[in-house]
């Protein structure tokens, strides 16, 4: 716990904090990898799913209520078994190959969303169907348990339904507070989340609580379509970091 380690884990958890804070884009799970980086890859899970936590709950009140329930609900029920795969693959399952998929959804996802908007896929217009929203929260439980890169998959079905910035937002929060929630019990079981990552994470508290109010102040200050553009960039880069990640 030196300089250097307050100086990339305070820059990493702050990310966090303004990317779960205001953009819901699922760029937070880089804080994990970045936390891996002066910390062991499993310790790093367990700093971060309490400061996930923090960060879910301190933005709850400014975006109660104004989620879409019903399709909060059914991501939420479908990652329910997701993180019971996690659970039972953390293990030994390839995390790599895992994130490779992940990132190509992302990024295919941003190419159909664009090409849908300039005309040239009529069909992109359309809203994912439930089946499909059922299989994003099946995927964003079990990505979320092995790697907190559970945003993607989120976002892939709660962006096509064309909410609004808030409404999207919303609906983001409330879905991995409860999706985190769901994963303290297996995390403490597998040894992951321990006291000395509660120790550590409550040293970088207040980064999460600083980076939570950064993304929710410039959430309300920023216009929708400077919104879904910024939420676009970052959904991009999430899906680049997962396909390098998964290729190296």
């Amino acid at each position: 716990m030196d300089f250097a380690f307050f100086a990339i884990a305070g820059a990493a958890v702050t990310f966090a904090g303004i990317s779960k804070g205001g953009f819901g884009s699922g760029a937070a799970f880089a804080a994990a990898a970045i936390l891996a980086l002066v910390v062991e890859p499993a310790m790093a899970l367990g700093i971060m799913l309490p400061l996930l936590l923090l960060i879910d709950f301190a933005t709850l009140k400014p975006f109660w209520g104004r989620w879409c329930w019903a399709d909060a609900r059914l991501l939420v029920l479908a990652a329910v078994p997701g993180v019971g795969l996690g659970a039972l693959f953390y293990a030994w399952a390839d995390a790599d190959s895992l994130r490779l998929l992940i990132g190509a959804i992302a990024l295919l996802f941003v190419v159909w969303q664009m090409a849908g908007r300039a005309g040239l896929i009529p069909a992109a217009k359309r809203p994912i169907p439930a089946w499909g929203g059922a299989v994003a929260g099946l995927v964003a439980g079990f990505t979320s348990f092995i790697s907190h890169a559970g945003g993607p998959a989120a976002a892939v079905y709660l962006l096509s339904r064309s909410p609004s910035k808030t409404e999207y937002q919303a609906s983001t929060v409330l879905v991995f507070w409860l999706i985190n929630l769901a994963k303290l019990v297996p995390y403490g079981m597998m040894g992951i989340f321990t006291p000395e990552t509660l120790k550590l994470g409550l040293l970088l508290a207040p980064f999460a609580l600083l980076g939570a109010w950064l993304g929710v102040r410039a959430h309300f200050l920023m216009g929708e379509r400077l919104f879904f553009a910024l939420t676009y960039v970052l959904l991009s880069v999430t899906g680049v970091k997962l396909v390098w990640d998964g290729l190296s």
